[in-house]
């Protein structure tokens, strides 16, 4: 019999504690915590990554939703960037015990829901990331079918050419899932400077041909179609930005468990993700006041504006980098997460590669044509709706951490069927408990929302305004919540294996 300290960190060497780790039905190659000689994410790595995932389409146009429903410019980026500093503590919390243990997310909700129970957050957030990954892939069909357009005019008489598109852009994607996680770290890492540089050089045309930054952004207050109250609107818009990476906050132990340090995975997070959320979405407000200016009406769709503004050598470029940008979101943000999910359904069964092919069949499964189809309702129902339970999920998550365990994992016992995370036949009902009673408060907004055309109910009752801070009420009750019913529940600090 061996004792290790829970807290002195696991190396991803399995004679830490006995070969029973290895055969364990909880285990299998990509769900084993990672081995020290593969944790080579640097700062710069980590903030790559959130570039490539924020550069994108539906950050380009999230300031629209914002503007559509009332608010100025200013107001959409204050929004934004506020609502990326929110959830930025959540990510880099729940980052914490990737890089210390080096687990994925599903092995994480083992020590909170139970061996078995992890399933439950899993499949949740699995589920989240498919709907995700058929809006990207539809969008960067979207940018396909334009470049064939502009390579070849005829491409435009070819019956169903956009389904075409989205399968091909599928089948590319496909490809790089078989490539596996190193394959998305060198993705993000040289994508990250074309995504950027892509997007200064659309500022600076806007800039150049719309007559200066200071009468592009007084053309800006046409775009506002609404006409609602600014703090009216801000709780939903704000809990929509917030959401919009609740499913990151959650999973984001996927990405961190392969950086080399605590440092590495916060500063890298601080430094890519509000600062490029806010200054892309920055971008797409200034680029679209200009269409304004240079073409008399607002084109917010940025890959119908560069058919507009050159010959095809400068289409087929610009959507080159929308297809760069749609891929390093797709396969960071909305491939990792659920091929790992699905895999701890049944880790004997179900690989990393397994798990991918399930999200990409799924994600059209989802028809994300029509998910996408609708800007408020895009907003007020799909981004408020799952960041209910994203909340949900991620107190639990932080109350068990680093409250109930402060930190603390025996590593080893995340793999055994019976252990100290075996709770009731592998099942912890505290944290079921916990978050379907913190759900619960947002469920008749949420239907509300869902059956009303926009997601925007006219005359919004408690529930409605209860709803439009979904993700705050359901983090704060989850956290209350499993605090208050696990307080008492005897937590050990070691790990005895034989």
């Amino acid at each position: 019999m061996t004792t290790v300290a829970a807290g002195a960190g696991y190396t991803g060497d399995t004679t830490l504690g006995t070969d029973d780790i290895r055969n364990s039905p909880l285990w299998n190659p990509d769900l084993a915590p990672t081995d020290p000689s593969r944790r080579t994410w640097s700062t710069y790595n980590i903030a790559a990554l959130w570039i490539g995932m924020s550069v994108v389409i539906t950050t380009y146009t999230l300031a629209s939703g914002l503007m559509d429903q009332g608010m100025t410019w200013l107001q959409a980026m204050i929004t934004i960037l506020l609502g990326n500093v929110i959830v930025l503590i959540p990510m880099i919390l729940n980052a914490h015990a990737g890089t210390k243990y080096g687990i994925s997310f599903p092995v994480l909700c083992r020590a909170s829901f139970g061996v078995r129970g992890a399933n439950v957050a899993a499949i949740l957030r699995a589920i989240v990331a498919c709907g995700w990954f058929g809006i990207q892939t539809w969008i960067g069909a979207l940018a396909l079918d334009a470049l064939f357009k502009a390579a070849w005019p005829g491409w435009a008489q070819i019956p169903g050419s956009i389904v075409i598109a989205f399968t091909i852009f599928w089948g590319i994607q496909v490809a790089i899932i078989l490539k596996g996680t190193e394959g998305i770290k060198i993705l993000e890492s040289w994508s990250a400077p074309l995504l950027l540089g892509g997007g200064a050089l659309l500022l600076l045309w806007a800039i150049r041909n719309g007559g200066g930054l200071s009468n592009i952004l007084s053309e800006s207050q046409k775009l506002q179609k609404g006409h609602g109250e600014f703090w009216v609107i801000f709780p939903a818009a704000l809990t929509a930005n917030v959401g919009y990476w609740a499913t990151l906050s959650l999973n984001i132990p996927d990405f961190t468990r392969y950086a080399k340090s605590q440092r590495s995975q916060a500063l890298g997070q601080a430094l890519g993700l509000p600062t490029t959320m806010t200054a892309f979405a920055f971008i797409g407000v200034a680029v679209t006041s200009a269409t304004i200016v240079i073409f008399g009406k607002a084109i917010w769709d940025p890959i119908e504006l560069v058919s507009r503004i050159g010959r095809a050598p400068v289409i087929i470029f610009s959507a080159l980098v929308v297809l760069a940008a749609q891929l390093t979101t797709n396969m960071a943000a909305n491939v990792v997460s659920p091929s790992n999910d699905f895999s701890n359904l049944s880790p004997r069964r179900i690989s990393y590669l397994t798990g991918g092919l399930i999200t990409a069949v799924l994600g059209i499964v989802m028809m994300p044509w029509k998910l996408y189809s609708d800007a408020a309702a895009y907003i007020f129902t799909w981004l408020l709706g799952y960041s209910s339970l994203m909340g949900a999920l991620g107190g639990i998550l932080i109350a068990d951490y680093w409250i109930i365990r402060k930190q603390q994992l025996a590593v080893d016992d995340l793999f055994r069927l019976r252990g100290r995370y075996t709770y009731r036949n592998g099942i912890n009902p505290r944290a079921i408990i916990a978050l379907l009673l913190a759900i619960a408060p947002v469920v008749p907004g949420f239907i509300r929302a869902v059956s009303t055309p926009g997601g925007t109910v006219s005359h919004p009752n408690f529930f409605d305004k209860l709803y439009s801070y979904a993700w705050f009420v359901t983090f704060t009750l989850s956290f209350i919540i499993y605090w208050l019913l696990m307080r008492r529940e005897p937590i050990a600090q070691t790990s005895t294996t034989s």
